[in-house]
């Protein structure tokens, strides 16, 4: 009986502090709402990503990652960016989670382009005649064919548009490995719990796993937030928007860090109309303006959720 006491105690003292981390989260523990973005150029170097007619992924992600830079800090200039990449090298995915976790970023924004494969067209253009050997009743006999004959050629996609992704929340278990590695830091920052009680949250399993499960959510809801917003500005500024999706095959550095991340595809490099576009100031400059835009809507929205909490 007073062992099962104390399992109940020591259950109900792991819910109570279940209770004060998750009410907490947004109010006290992620009290800095949005301080800092980390913002991934997608490929680089020797990897160029998606080719266009006369540019690549890599280059084009990169000069607009420099330009929304610019944009957040002049638009939001509390919040701190840090990039990456901020010229043409090569970054494996492992080490651009690595640089974001180490910048102990609060959002991820990976900036790339978007392509789809040309489609092949066959033309007929006559016919050959050909010789076939045929066998029939013990005896072979030759025999001519017409045989038709194709010109293919190859037509470039017209998939064009912009698509925000975020990490497929079927495929979570990567991202509450992350998320669980974040506790620890997350619970630091919570003024209502004890000392000792961090301690029990970073020895017990059971309850870090849980706190890492309420992580994963949040890193989740304020992913597909952002994801939203961004493709509703994206049509307001009269883009083509191909919706905020969870991608089936899974983002894998988007589930490395450990923060909300988002990854947005600024339009098809593979249509030469969105490559021109793409690369254009007047394109380069709009998506920056959008992509701003929704930033300042969600840190408006953390920064209300934080007040309403408090009260």
């Amino acid at each position: 009986m007073k062992q099962n006491r104390l399992i109940l105690a020591f259950t109900l003292g792991i819910f109570a502090i279940l209770s004060t981390y998750s009410n907490n989260l947004n109010a006290q523990g992620q009290a800095k709402t949005l301080k800092r973005i980390v913002i991934d150029p997608g490929h680089g170097g020797t990897d160029p990503g998606a080719g266009g007619s006369y540019s690549t992924e890599a280059a084009v992600a990169l000069a607009i990652s420099l330009k929304l830079a610019d944009y957040i800090k002049a638009s939001i200039p509390d919040v701190e960016v840090v990039l990456t990449r901020k010229t043409d090298i090569f970054n494996s995915v492992v080490e651009k989670a690595k640089i974001a976790n180490a910048a102990k970023g609060d959002l991820f924004v990976c900036i790339h382009t978007n392509s789809d494969d040309p489609h092949a067209k066959r033309d007929l253009i006559g016919y050959t005649t050909k010789t076939r050997y045929v066998k029939k009743n013990g005896k072979t006999r030759k025999v001519s064919v017409q045989v038709p004959q194709y010109k293919v050629s190859y037509i470039p996609s017209q998939a064009k548009g912009t698509e925000t992704f975020i990490y497929n929340v079927d495929k979570s278990d990567q991202r509450k490995e992350m998320a669980n590695d974040a506790v620890g830091d997350v619970v630091e920052k919570l003024d209502s719990v004890s000392e000792r009680q961090i301690k029990e949250i970073n020895t017990t399993d059971p309850t870090r796993s849980m706190m890492a499960s309420l992580l994963t959510q949040q890193y989740f809801q304020r992913a597909a937030s952002l994801a939203l917003t961004i493709e509703e500005e994206f049509k307001n500024a009269g883009r083509l928007s191909r919706e905020a999706k969870q991608r089936q095959k899974g983002i894998w550095v988007l589930a490395a860090v450990q923060m909300p991340a988002v990854l947005v595809e600024t339009g098809f490099i593979s249509n030469p109309e969105d490559e021109d576009y793409l690369n254009s100031e007047l394109g380069q400059n709009q998506i920056c303006e959008v992509i701003t835009k929704s930033l300042i809507r969600y840190k408006n929205s953390l920064e209300n959720q934080k007040k309403s909490n408090a009260n």
